[in-house]
């Protein structure tokens, strides 16, 4: 299975890569939404973990032109963030995304997210 981590913060990025490629997914990352974009249209991935307070495209735009985007429309996306308030799941889910998690990342709930969003 093919994922597309995008993550700007380098050691959450590492880390979370590291941890799903031990789990034998084959894991490519972006550093910004637009690079995020690009890579999603260019790599079709299977499902695209992405955080939400990023660089250049932040990931509340990035997940709409996704999804809005002919080639990008049907990959699944979760939202990665550390924002936990009240409502921010369901803003993550208005703005395309599939399903929210927080951060830090529990990676077992992680990996039951991306297998129900797969399959």
């Amino acid at each position: 299975m093919n994922i597309l981590l995008i993550e700007d913060n380098e050691l959450n990025r590492d880390m979370l890569r590291r941890r799903l490629e031990r789990k034998e997914y084959n894991v490519k990352c972006a550093e910004d939404g637009q690079i995020g974009f690009d890579m999603a249209k260019d790599c079709n991935p299977d499902i695209i973990l992405m955080d939400m307070s990023l660089p250049i495209i932040d990931g509340w735009t990035l997940a709409g032109k996704l999804k809005e985007d002919i080639e990008t429309s049907n990959i699944p996306i979760v939202a990665l963030t550390a924002h936990a308030m009240k409502g921010d799941r369901e803003k993550a889910l208005d703005a395309g995304c599939d399903d929210y998690d927080t951060k830090p990342v529990d990676l077992e709930r992680l990996l039951r997210k991306i297998e129900a969003l797969i399959n």
